[in-house]
């Protein structure tokens, strides 16, 4: 492990998630495939970094480009969301048994989220042509010249990456905690709050992984791995709303809700599947931060 400044390391850091970024850019504007969900994730991962180690740069700026990210993370989120219900009702419908499912249901359910997608992509499209980008883009060109300066940035680079990692992972216990406290209407929101806690933590990992080697990887991976397992369970209960209120459309204009049913069914199996993960993923997690020292 190294004792150089922290402030090179982390803008080593930034700079590559800021490359991924406006390396999406012009795959976005082709509609490439997964470009949308690359942009996204890059936007996410610069936003949860600059958090994580803001004490590396003034808050005041880096603040200002966090707000950037959230607002561009959201524009990008309305196509990524609808892109991937639309592959999960495909799949889902693929596997169903033959003839127990009605052809309108699947224009209520994919057909919707495919036109809901082209739609959101229309307005990336002209978020990324407008004025608010442009300058998202400058400002982080700015940061990466420029770095401005925080109270860490002098301070060595193992020892802020083990703090950063050290906070991001008591805010990852503190949400698991509340998550096993909490009613039981109250606990998908909670296990939610949990997998975005986790996915702070992987990014805050991967960012330490040039300074602190592999045991930061470590880190990264298991935190990566309770994020999966949440988002995996998320998925299927947000598949499952989805269904619900194209049953009641289907309802309203007297089609058949058979299928329906048979997909709800199937996307409880799957959230209870994989659930299943989330006390073992949980027990590794801690493993390995605790080998960090965090």
């Amino acid at each position: 492990m190294s004792g150089a400044p922290a402030g090179p390391a982390l803008v080593a850091a930034i700079s590559l998630d800021a490359d991924r970024l406006f390396a999406a850019e012009p795959e976005v504007r082709t509609d490439a495939y997964d470009s949308v969900h690359k942009m996204r994730v890059a936007t996410r991962r610069l936003r949860s970094v600059l958090r994580s180690y803001r004490r590396v740069f003034d808050r005041d700026e880096t603040d200002a480009i966090r707000t950037e990210l959230r607002w561009l993370g959201e524009v990008l989120g309305v196509a990524r969301d609808a892109e991937v219900r639309a592959a999960r009702f495909v799949k889902l419908l693929d596997e169903q048994p033959a003839g127990l499912i009605a052809d309108p249901l699947r224009t209520r359910l994919v057909t919707a989220e495919r036109e809901r997608y082209d739609r959101a992509l229309g307005d990336i499209h002209a978020a990324l042509d407008g004025e608010r980008y442009g300058a998202l883009r400058a400002a982080l060109a700015r940061l990466l010249a420029t770095p401005p300066s925080g109270p860490a940035a002098d301070d060595p680079d193992t020892e802020v990456c083990v703090v950063a990692l050290s906070a991001a992972y008591r805010r990852v216990r503190e949400h698991v905690r509340t998550e096993f406290a909490a009613a039981p209407d109250a606990r998908i929101e909670a296990l939610h709050d949990v997998r975005k806690s986790a996915k702070r933590l992987r990014y805050a990992a991967e960012a330490a992984g040039p300074t602190l080697g592999e045991s930061a990887e470590v880190v990264a991976a298991e935190a990566k791995a309770l994020q999966t397992v949440l988002g995996d369970h998320r998925d299927a209960i947000e598949s499952q709303l989805a269904i619900l209120a194209a049953a009641d459309a289907a309802g309203a204009a007297h089609e058949d809700r058979f299928g329906y049913g048979l997909l709800y069914m199937a996307e409880e199996q799957a959230a209870r599947t994989a659930l299943a993960g989330y006390q073992p993923a949980i027990e590794r997690l801690s493993v390995a931060c605790g080998a960090l020292g965090a």
